[in-house]
Parts: C-alpha cells; sequence; structure tokens
C-alpha cells in the first residue's frame, strides 16, 4: 500500500481530512475578497478617511477566518489547521516589515524634492545654489572621513582582540576583556562623546595649551567617539565567526608544519571573512547614524572640512538635526536621511561584493 493511500485511511479514520484539496486559486481569491469585504465593511461603519493600515488590518483577519472556515468545510480539520498557522506566519512577517517599509517609502517620497547633484556636491553657502542653501556636500564629507577614520581605528583593533580572546585567550586576562567588551557593547552613545570631549583636550592640552584645547571640536574627537562605539560590535562578531570556523582546519593546517600565527592569517581568517565583512559593515552603519556624540565632538558647519584635526566638521546625521530644527528646512532633514540610507545601501553592496570575492571557493 502506497504512502498517498495510506495517508488518506488514515486521514478519514480520524477525520482530519476530506479527501480533497482546494484549488491553487483559492488563495489569491480569497486575498482579494477579504481586501473587497474590508473596504466596504469600513464605508459602512462610516469611518471618515480610510487609513491603508485598517484596511489591511480587517482583510488580514478576514482572510485566516474565510480561508480556515472554507478549508476546515472542504478539506478537513488537519488541512486548515496548517492554512491557519501559515497564514498567521505571513501575518507575523508583514507586521515585521511594514514599518521598514513604510520607513523606507516616506525617506523616499519626502527626500527626493531637494535630492540632486548639487545637493550633494555643495554646502550651505555654495555659490551654485540659487535661492536657499540646499547642499549637503560639506555633511556628506565629513560622514565619510570619519566614519573611514573610525573604521581605521576600531577594525584592525577588533579583530586583533577576537583573535586574541579566540586562539590565544587563557586565563584571567581573557576573561576580563571578555567582561569590559561587554560593557562597552551596553555604553550610551552620550556617554561615548562625553568621553571623547573630555579625553582629547586633555591629550591636546600638552601640545596647544590650555585656552585652545578646551575650545576644541574636530573630526579626530567624533571619530574617538565612535571607535568606542564600534569597536566592541566588531570583537564581538569577529568573535562568533572564529569560533564557527571547525577545529579540524587548525589541526590539517598545525599537521602540515604550518605555524599557529600563519594559520590564524591564511586559515582561520580566511574562512571567517565573508562573516567578519558584514559583521563590520553592521558596525559601519550602526555608527554612521550617531548624532548625539557628534553634536559634543565634532559641531555642525555651513563649509566643506577635510582636516579632522582642526574646525568643526559637520556629518549627515548632524545635518539632519539642525535642519529638522528649522520650520523652512526641513526638505532638507529628509534629503539628508535619503542620502544616509542610500550611504548604507552602497556600504553593504561593497560588503557582499568583498565577501563574495575573498570566500573559500565552496561558498561562493
Amino acid at each position: 500500500m502506497s504512502t498517498v493511500t495510506a495517508e488518506k485511511i488514515e486521514g478519514t479514520q480520524t477525520g482530519d481530512t476530506h479527501g480533497k484539496r482546494l484549488p491553487g486559486w483559492f488563495t489569491p481569491v480569497t486575498v482579494l475578497v477579504a481586501i473587497g469585504l474590508s473596504l466596504l465593511s469600513l464605508y459602512l461603519w462610516g469611518f471618515e478617511g480610510i487609513t491603508p493600515i485598517a484596511t489591511v488590518v480587517l482583510a488580514l483577519v478576514l482572510y485566516l477566518v474565510l480561508s480556515t472556515v472554507i478549508s476546515f468545510l472542504v478539506e478537513g480539520r488537519r488541512y486548515a489547521t496548517d492554512r491557519l498557522v501559515t497564514g498567521l506566519i505571513v501575518a507575523a512577517f508583514l507586521i515585521a516589515v511594514a514599518p521598514l517599509i513604510s520607513l523606507i517609502w516616506m525617506v523616499v517620497s519626502s527626500g527626493w524634492k531637494e535630492f540632486n547633484w548639487e545637493f550633494l556636491t555643495n554646502d550651505r553657502d555654495g555659490l551654485t545654489l540659487a535661492d536657499h542653501a540646499t547642499g549637503a556636500g560639506h555633511a556628506l564629507v565629513g560622514t565619510l572621513v570619519i566614519t573611514g577614520t573610525t573604521a581605521l581605528i576600531a577594525v584592525p583593533l577588533g579583530i586583533m582582540t577576537a583573535v586574541y580572546l579566540v586562539e590565544y585567550g587563557r586565563g584571567a586576562l581573557a576573561k576580563v576583556v571578555t567582561f569590559l567588551v561587554d560593557i562597552m557593547t551596553g555604553i550610551p552613545s552620550i556617554v561615548a562623546g562625553l568621553f571623547a570631549a573630555a579625553m582629547i583636550p586633555t591629550i591636546a592640552e600638552y601640545f596647544v595649551g590650555t585656552s585652545a584645547a578646551l575650545q576644541m571640536r574636530t573630526g579626530l574627537m567624533g571619530s574617538v567617539a565612535l571607535v568606542v562605539l564600534m569597536t566592541p560590535i566588531v570583537i564581538r562578531n569577529t568573535e562568533e565567526m572564529l569560533r564557527i570556523v571547525p577545529n579540524e582546519l587548525r589541526e590539517a593546517s598545525y599537521a602540515l608544519g604550518v605555524t599557529k600565527s600563519r594559520t590564524i592569517i591564511k586559515v582561520v581568517l580566511r574562512t571567517a571573512l565573508p562573516g567578519i565583512v558584514s559583521g563590520i559593515v553592521i558596525a559601519i552603519a550602526r555608527v554612521i547614524g550617531e548624532t548625539a556624540p557628534l553634536l559634543i565632538t565634532t559641531g555642525t558647519t555651513n563649509v566643506f572640512n577635510w582636516n579632522m584635526v582642526s574646525g568643526y566638521m559637520e556629518t549627515l546625521p548632524t545635518y539632519v538635526y539642525s535642519s529638522w530644527s528649522n520650520q523652512n528646512t526641513r526638505d532638507l532633514a529628509w534629503s539628508g536621511a535619503l542620502t544616509l540610507i542610500l550611504l548604507v545601501l552602497i556600504l553593504n553592496l561593497i560588503a557582499r561584493i568583498i565577501a563574495k570575492a575573498f570566500a573559500p571557493k565552496g561558498e561562493k
């Protein structure tokens, strides 16, 4: 007796199925019917200004009820339960994705008005601007310079610390380092900004004098604040990626007479590279949108500044904040937010390309 026949006999004996299945067009038709009934119900109930959210929520409830009841009558309890659970899972996914989609739609629709080449290449005092200052080029440059400097400091520190914890760390020192990394992971961003604002002038006091040091706000100070936030993220991600690498690869390398340091560089890090790169991008995306520590450490300015150790330097988050504070420039805030999202998207694409290029051949 075949498996299908046995399943049908078992379903008939337990009453779980009627031996019939609904056609493939049942689900899309039921969705359309649920949406129509939702719109009709809201209209008949007298709701003014029917909102998409209310329509979707009511349509989802109606779909779950209709599909479950009809499936129970035609297919039986077993398939009806399956459709109900599937519908709930899809609904949970839509609820989780809906805020992201609405956020992206709001930023794109509101930020596209001022988003153009002049916006990306001019500062607020640009001579090419017509009747009002719309340039965010100085903020874009500040974001790239500060974030790039932060990555140059935090990535090597994070990777080397993770290598120590996984490959060499034993005893009390490793426990202390792990404990400190856990604490740093939960540090509020404003505290990191206060730390950098207090530490950099103290160090600079010995070189440029007390009065100048106390007035100091520079891009380097902002990078130090972001390093405090980015380093523990890189450490944690790299540590997890290194632990995933099978010990058999290490042992095979040692058996061939390869030293431990060369094994780490050529085998362990190479195998974990795609995950490490993804973690670095996540860490960069985490700090690239920070506002509070940069308001304290870098300040704001209306012009380009490429110098990390002299003068105020504006970034896209502070640009969005300052633009939103003025009622007349809120469109610029949306355009700055759109630029920031596109920048993060480009960084993710670059990270995927790098990870795919350097991944082991079997993982491509």
